[in-house]
């Protein structure tokens, strides 16, 4: 079922919204998330051949070699859940859509942490939402 018009512009402002507050985080869900299908191809080989080095290491009483196949098997299926690697290094999304070089690209990105619009970082909500918790409790 398609959204409504009404709908559609209220997703566009939540997308807004989101971008202004936390680039960061908005960068980060844009990214695709696909992965190539080698990585899968190489890690059910390196744990298949893993789970057989761990059969015949217990049946011929070779230790090292069922800890050889153990330590594969774990790193195929390290291999398959670990994020692949950036390539370079990633800009922000600026209030407009578009996207800021990072500093450590040589460009004049945003900041490395951005500081919310009313002047107080995370911790210092945190503290001050205990601070609350525990004057009400008394």
């Amino acid at each position: 079922m398609p959204l409504s018009e009404y709908e559609q512009r209220v997703l566009e402002q939540m997308e807004r919204a989101l971008e202004s507050d936390d680039p960061r985080l908005a960068t980060t869900l844009q990214q695709s998330r696909r992965r190539s299908p080698l990585r899968f191809v190489l890690a059910a080989v390196g744990v298949v051949l893993g789970l057989l080095l761990l059969v015949i290491g217990a049946a011929s009483d070779l230790t090292w070699l069922g800890v050889i196949g153990f330590a594969l098997m774990f790193a195929g299926v390290a291999f398959v859940f670990a994020a692949p690697r950036r390539k370079g290094p990633q800009g922000t999304v600026g209030a407009d859509g578009g996207v800021k070089p990072s500093p450590a690209a040589g460009g004049a990105g945003a900041p490395r942490q951005a500081r919310p619009k009313n002047g107080q970082g995370f911790f210092d909500r945190l503290e001050e939402r205990w601070d609350r918790r525990r004057e009400q409790g008394q």
